[in-house]
């Protein structure tokens, strides 16, 4: 198991990435997707590395609802 420092960023079609709920969690995950895998309430849209190196990873609904989470070690 990996520990993680998680962003969680809330983001809905009405008050956009400016107005996103924010929350910060400390995860014990075998990997981010394997977290995301099992608590996201949406399916992955998409995945890939920061400019810092982090991982970052996508969900959504297809309507304008987004939940992106921010992976750092």
């Amino acid at each position: 198991m990996n520990e993680y420092e998680v962003l969680i960023e809330t983001i809905n079609p009405c008050g956009g990435e400016a107005h996103a709920n924010k929350e910060f969690k400390e995860i014990e995950a075998a990997s981010p997707e394997a977290y995301v895998a099992l608590t996201a309430r949406f399916p992955i849209i998409d995945s890939g590395k920061n400019t810092s190196g982090d991982t970052v990873i996508t969900t959504g609904d297809g309507k304008g609802d987004l939940v992106r989470y921010t992976f750092t070690e």
